[in-house]
């Protein structure tokens, strides 16, 4: 399984730490010591998740080397759908004429993009489908509440688009070797430590320790079972891409693992949490310093709980 093409939009606006000042009086310094945060990308009204996914998705096309036409399956991976009928990705198949396409929605809090990448995985593992494209976004801003003194100063805005298929259309195109996912819901405080109710208090995590404790445990190990699996050590690890929750969460998860620090890309102290996203943009935004041979790791971690890793290798 390859990645053919890959794109990503991310909105202008950045809101500083200062700006939480004035509303909640949590200063700069504090957000940053504890999040790794200095700025967050925030959506306008006209940035949509429709629009950045198309947006997205048309940086992507000038690199596919086949007709999005083509594409037999869409999955679209959010957990802050703007509708959960009309999907971004049947908006998608009606913009773009992808006629023949199966479309789907995934949702698994911060892994939902792992998991349709797993279940891309499996359609082209049993032939169903050929030509796959992913779009992941989280527009947070439309349920996240700035006066949230626990949770909201965390969230960005952003979307990617990945094109998959069978079979390799250049020598530069990234290899899927490996990825698994888990669901979660049965440790810790999983039912209660992040959550999304649309119509009472929006976006909230009141638990964040919880979920920091989770998510340096299982990101750490995950990491090292589908290297070690795969037959590679955590030496042969080129770069490591985590979910971009907290900084302290990804230096955490480095050191367990000792993989030195210009080895961890990231994106958290301009972008802030971009939810399900936000692993897949950090190597949307850094895969011109990919090269040949490189072997890459990403791991992520989201509410519910949910886990998921992913080995890409550049041939």
């Amino acid at each position: 399984m390859f990645i053919n093409s890959i794109g990503c939009y991310v909105p202008k606006t950045r809101i500083p730490n200062d700006y939480f000042t004035e509303i909640n009086g949590l200063t700069s310094d504090w957000i940053n010591q504890r999040t790794g945060i200095l700025t967050r990308s925030r959506a306008s009204q006209e940035e949509t998740i429709d629009y950045m996914s198309s947006k997205a998705i048309e940086s992507a096309l000038p690199d596919l080397p086949y007709n999005i036409e083509d594409i037999d399956l869409i999955i679209f991976a959010s957990y802050t759908p703007s509708d959960t009928i009309v999907t971004t990705g049947h908006y998608v198949q009606r913009k773009y004429n992808i006629s023949n396409a199966k479309v789907f929605f995934v949702s698994s809090a911060c892994s939902s993009g792992l998991n349709a990448i797993e279940i891309i995985y499996s359609f082209f593992t049993s032939q169903i489908a050929e030509k796959a494209l992913l779009i992941c976004a989280d527009r947070n801003s439309t349920y996240s509440d700035d006066t949230d003194c626990i949770s909201g100063h965390l969230w960005g805005d952003g979307a990617t688009a990945y094109f998959f298929s069978t079979e390799s259309y250049s020598e530069k195109d990234p290899q899927i070797i490996d990825i698994t996912t888990q669901g979660l819901g049965h440790i810790g405080l999983a039912s209660r430590a992040v959550y999304l109710n649309p119509k009472e208090d929006g976006l909230k995590m009141p638990h964040g320790k919880d979920v920091f404790i989770q998510a340096c445990t299982y990101m750490a190990q995950n990491t090292k079972d589908i290297v070690e699996m795969n037959g590679y050590s955590l030496d042969d690890l080129t770069f490591f891409i985590g979910h971009q929750a907290n900084m302290r969460i990804l230096k955490n998860v480095a050191k367990q693992l000792a993989i030195p620090e210009e080895k961890v890309l990231s994106n958290i102290e301009e972008l802030g949490n971009t939810g399900s996203t936000s692993a897949l943009l950090v190597l949307a935004q850094n895969i011109k310093k990919i090269a040949r041979g490189d072997l890459i790791c990403i791991s992520v971690f989201g509410g519910g709980y949910s886990t998921g890793s992913c080995l890409i290798k550049i041939p």
